[in-house]
């Protein structure tokens, strides 16, 4: 017995396609799934977040509907993969809230904080507000740099802290073989595989999405958005070491490193989203989870508004409009911080430690065989 139906559902499809082993070559999931005989929940968790989600072998399989052993492999791991991320939330009480109502919370947060910046400025010098301000210092007119580092600090911290009890209660349930330790080659080996999504290309003619002929759009539109949130956070932290060892404060030139990597990242982050955000909607009906958006889709908004509020803010910091976007923009980058360890920003915490278990399994029945 399993601790859900969708798990329940999800060891029925792993027994039959054991069985049957037609799809091994399509990605991860198949080897992985030939190495088990029974299925813990942990086992379907981790066969859940290992799955990309590119719909091949729902495509290829001779038992999927209208056939009656009913196999929908990419679906239902994709109802497992999203409870997952409740089932290893912490804490625990906030999970089913942000699932509901993920994107009126997201929104309500940043509008929130963004209010609270505004009201805080416009209370100590409305003249601050509605200003133009330019040179070093100009952002902490609206707010000290203190409290707006303090703000935010927590915020961070929380995420990280949460993000690392959700990953560690994940690792654990996912049960890392006795005697087996991930290694430097394991951990490089998921990397590669993290870094090319090697695993969205349906066994390599490409994803599939509203029709029977595979595309790369959606491993693109992952790769903008990944790598647009590498740059940004880059941007961050050297924006951070130019403050706190170089005593430069913000706003910094055009060809400052921290705006020129921000900018690179930001236009990312508006590619991405528009386009995985596109892509969901075209997908075919059979493939998803369509009951649970929540924050799925709230996280890739979130992302997308981080960046639209960001470049209005590079575009327009020299007028009158600095005060307000800047309030708007740090309200929704509060409140993407305290939303990413519920949603769509875990699966690829977790899919990454999939990877690296996917990994050390190989590299140990390997290891096996060469004895």
């Amino acid at each position: 017995m399993h601790g859900t139906k969708i798990l329940e559902e999800a060891d029925r499809l792993m027994t039959v396609c054991n069985s049957c082993r037609y799809c091994e070559g399509l990605c991860a999931v198949f080897p992985a799934m030939e190495m088990r005989r029974a299925f813990s929940d942990g086992d379907l968790n981790y066969l859940a977040n290992l799955c990309h989600a590119c719909g091949a072998c729902y495509t290829d399989c001779q038992f999927s509907p209208p056939h009656e052993f009913n196999v929908n492999v990419p679906r239902t791991l994709a109802v497992a993969r999203a409870e997952s991320y409740s089932a290893y939330a912490w804490p625990r009480a906030f999970a089913g809230a942000f699932a509901r109502n993920g994107i009126v919370i997201s929104l309500v947060a940043a509008l929130s904080v963004a209010a609270f910046i505004f009201g805080f400025a416009a209370w100590h010098d409305r003249q601050v507000l509605f200003g133009t301000h330019t040179g070093p210092g100009a952002f902490y007119k609206l707010m000290p740099h203190n409290a707006m580092a303090a703000l935010f600090g927590v915020a961070f911290l929380y995420a990280i802290v949460a993000l690392t009890m959700g990953v560690r209660a994940f690792w654990r349930d996912i049960g890392e073989p006795v005697g087996m330790k991930t290694d430097a080659a394991a951990l490089l080996q998921a990397l590669r595989d993290a870094g090319e999504l090697r695993h969205l290309d349906g066994g390599g003619v490409g994803c599939f999405n509203e029709d029977d002929r595979p595309t790369d759009r959606r491993r693109l539109y992952h790769h903008f958005t990944f790598y647009g949130f590498a740059l940004c956070f880059a941007s961050t932290c050297i924006a951070t070491l130019y403050h706190y060892l170089l005593a430069r404060q913000a706003p910094y030139a055009w060809w400052d490193l921290p705006v020129v990597l921000g900018t690179l990242g930001g236009i990312g982050l508006l590619i991405g989203p528009i386009g995985l955000l596109t892509e969901r909607w075209k997908r075919d009906s059979v493939l998803v989870d369509e009951a649970r958006h929540g924050m799925d889709v709230a996280f890739i908004v979130m992302l997308f508004l981080t960046s639209l509020t960001g470049m209005a803010l590079l575009v327009w910091r020299e007028t009158a409009a600095m005060g307000p976007l800047l309030a708007l923009h740090l309200g929704v980058v509060f409140s993407l911080f305290i939303t990413m360890p519920y949603g769509k920003f875990v699966h690829g915490i977790y899919r990454f430690a999939a990877l690296v278990r996917y990994a050390m399994e190989r590299r140990a029945m390997a290891h096996g065989a060469g004895e």
